[in-house]
C-alpha cells in the first residue's frame, strides 16, 4: 500500500490551522451558549460545507477571480465582514435585549426554527470569507501532482479538512454544551453573548483592512 506523503502533510498542517482559535470557533461557541448543542451541530456542518465550495472553486479555477481582480475581492471580503459584523450585532442585542429563558424550556418546533438559521449562518461565514478562498487556491495546489486527478485530489484533501473540523469543533461544541446550564446563568451567558458579539465584529473589521498580497508564483498559469 503506497501512503501519499502529501496527503498526510496536509493533513498535519490543515489540523494546526483548524484549532488555531477563529471566527468560526467564535461562532460555534456563540451559538451553543445562545440555543444548545444541536445549534452548534448543524453551524458546524454549515462551517464545513463550505469548505467543499472552496475546494470546487478552486479547483475548477474560479478563485483565481478573487486573487486576479482587486473589485471582485473587495466585493467578497466586504460582504464577508459586513455580516459578521451583523452577527456580532446581534450578539450584542440578544446579550442586552434577549431573553434570558433558558434553551431546555424550548419546544422541539422553536428548536428547529433556531437550528436551522445556525446551519445557514456557518456556511455563510465560510463561503463569503475571501480569506478561506484564497487559502485554498494557494494552498491545496502545493499537495496536488502533475499526474493526479485535480477535482479529487481537491475533494479528498477538503474532506480531510472537513472532518478535522468537525472532530475539532465537536469537541468545543461538547464542552461548552456541557455546561451550558453554568453559561446560560442570566450574568455569564449575557457576557458571553457580549465578549463574542465583540470578537465577531473585530474579526468582521480586520477583514475590511485585509490587503490583497499573496505570492504571484502560486497563481501563475
Amino acid at each position: 500500500m503506497i501512503i501519499d506523503q502529501q496527503v498526510i502533510a496536509f493533513a498535519g498542517i490543515a489540523a494546526l490551522l483548524t484549532i488555531t482559535p477563529g471566527q468560526d470557533t467564535v461562532l460555534v461557541i456563540r451559538n451553543v451558549i445562545a440555543h444548545g448543542q444541536r445549534a452548534g451541530v448543524l453551524t458546524i456542518a454549515g462551517i464545513c460545507c463550505g469548505l467543499f465550495v472552496h475546494a470546487t472553486f478552486s479547483a475548477v479555477g474560479l478563485s483565481l477571480i478573487l486573487v486576479r481582480s482587486a473589485t471582485a475581492f473587495e466585493v467578497v471580503k466586504l460582504l464577508g465582514a459586513a455580516y459578521l459584523i451583523w452577527l456580532g450585532i446581534q450578539s450584542f442585542w440578544h446579550a442586552f435585549h434577549g431573553s434570558n429563558r433558558e434553551i431546555g424550556n424550548f419546544n422541539p418546533e422553536q428548536r428547529s426554527a433556531i437550528g436551522w438559521p445556525c446551519f445557514v449562518q456557518g456556511f455563510l461565514t465560510n463561503t463569503l470569507n475571501p480569506k478561506v478562498a484564497v487559502f485554498y487556491l494557494a494552498f491545496l495546489p502545493q499537495f496536488i501532482s502533475p499526474d493526479d486527478w485535480v477535482f479529487g485530489k481537491s475533494m479528498l484533501l477538503a474532506s480531510i479538512h472537513w472532518l478535522e473540523g468537525i472532530l475539532w469543533l465537536s469537541i468545543v461544541t461538547l464542552f461548552f454544551g456541557r455546561f451550558q446550564r453554568w453559561f446560560n446563568r442570566s450574568r455569564i451567558k449575557r457576557t458571553i453573548e457580549a465578549t463574542t458579539g465583540a470578537i465577531l465584529i473585530a474579526f468582521g473589521a480586520r477583514l475590511t483592512l485585509e490587503q490583497r498580497s499573496f505570492p504571484t508564483s502560486v497563481y501563475a498559469p
